[in-house]
């Protein structure tokens, strides 16, 4: 045990290999050396999870040391994620129930909030697609903790694919074009330009001087709104809600703990998750109800106006960014859920009570930040009123 303890300490001080060019090599002998437990007591899914490790997530360290900047700082985070994993995984069977990895998964999606300027945001995005599926280590079952049927997936359909690509690339180089960029117009002689020419205004001839008789407005032909089909459907590894208007009871009940839920575009409308599920976001939604069962990674509020969510099961992190009125009903066996909001306004917590009522809590919106001497100290403060 004493010699358990201190590859443990070992591991938590950061000896993790330096990934250049030999990337894919250093990692694996890292692993071969760093082991927390001899190669015959590890665990089926300890090994699994060394096979994963030592594989697509040393590739993808190795290219975001080619990458450099935020890419490279944002996987030095994961590489801790996954430190915390293992470490969780080796000592599962002799642990009720391990401390979650939920603030290392919120820092990195974090990182990415913060980062959104960055001209590498849509890889920080894909990353942070995929870091909740290390949060099911916070989920237990009759005591135990279950190891997942599925190893961290990268989701990066809702980034740039290759058709946007092709989209978009014609219409950067017109633009790159900088002072070439009039090449392309015809030339107007003298004696076509109307502030030389004001006869030319008119079918008429010369324009008419003095007031004009007074005629009432046409009002302009509104182009028609495009509506865009309704979908709820489940693809690959996702279900897809999309452009739902006024759909009350929409349930999805087939669900497995690899899927993930996105609702996206919709207004005036409910949806049920039932069973336990990866991640759930909504995205740019209006007058949404939400109600799950149990979720093992994040649950995401993104550009959302007036928004309700109720945790029927638990969850460990919430997140509210960039929404004006979100309310989150939490459920008894959710009180320890982590909420992480930026940029929201009209936010509420409401606690469930003994006797089933439910006490609305304001999420604070203004802060206070002085100089104590060393450091910025920030304070939530509370308007009167």
């Amino acid at each position: 045990m004493a010699e358990l303890a201190g590859l443990v300490q070992r591991l938590e001080g950061g000896r993790w290999p330096s990934i250049k060019n030999d990337g894919l090599s250093a990692w694996s002998k890292w692993y071969c050396t760093y082991r927390l437990l001899p190669p015959a007591a590890v665990s089926v899914y300890v090994d699994a999870y060394d096979s994963l490790i030592s594989g697509p997530v040393a590739q993808y360290l190795a290219l975001s040391q080619k990458i450099g900047g935020d890419v490279q700082k944002h996987a030095d985070m994961m590489k801790q994620a996954f430190a915390c994993q293992r470490q969780l995984l080796v000592m599962a069977s002799g642990s009720q129930k391990p401390s979650d990895v939920s603030s290392a998964i919120q820092e990195v999606q974090s990182f990415r909030e913060l980062h959104r300027s960055s001209p590498l945001f849509n890889h920080l995005s894909a990353v942070s697609e995929s870091v909740p599926a290390l949060g099911w280590v916070a989920m237990v079952s009759g005591g135990a903790l279950l190891p997942p049927p599925m190893g961290p997936q990268l989701d990066t359909s809702r980034w740039l694919t290759p058709a946007e690509a092709n989209q978009v690339t014609p219409l950067f180089a017109s633009l790159n074009k900088g002072s070439g960029h009039h090449q392309g117009l015809k030339h107007v002689s003298d004696d076509q330009k109307t502030h030389k020419n004001p006869a030319l205004k008119g079918p008429g001839g010369p324009l008419r001087s003095g007031p004009k008789p007074f005629s009432s407005p046409k009002a302009a032909a509104a182009s028609p709104a495009r509506s865009l089909p309704a979908v709820l459907e489940l693809d690959g590894k996702k279900w897809k809600v999309e452009n739902q208007e006024g759909a009350q009871g929409l349930v999805i009940s087939d669900t497995e703990l690899k899927q993930v839920v996105y609702a996206f575009k919709c207004s005036n409308s409910t949806l049920q998750v039932k069973g336990k599920i990866n991640s759930i976001t909504v995205d740019n939604c209006k007058k949404m109800g939400l109600v799950f069962d149990d979720v093992v990674g994040i649950v995401e509020v993104i550009n959302c106006k007036d928004v309700k969510v109720q945790v029927m099961g638990k969850v460990p992190t919430i997140s509210i960014n960039k929404t004006d009125g979100c309310h989150v009903y939490l459920s008894p066996d959710s009180l320890q859920c982590e909420i992480v909001s930026a940029k929201s306004s009209e936010m509420n917590v409401l606690v469930p009570g003994k006797d089933g009522d439910y006490t609305e809590l304001p999420v604070p919106e203004q802060f206070k930040t002085v100089w104590d001497g060393k450091k910025l100290v920030t304070t939530a403060t509370e308007i009167a009123g």
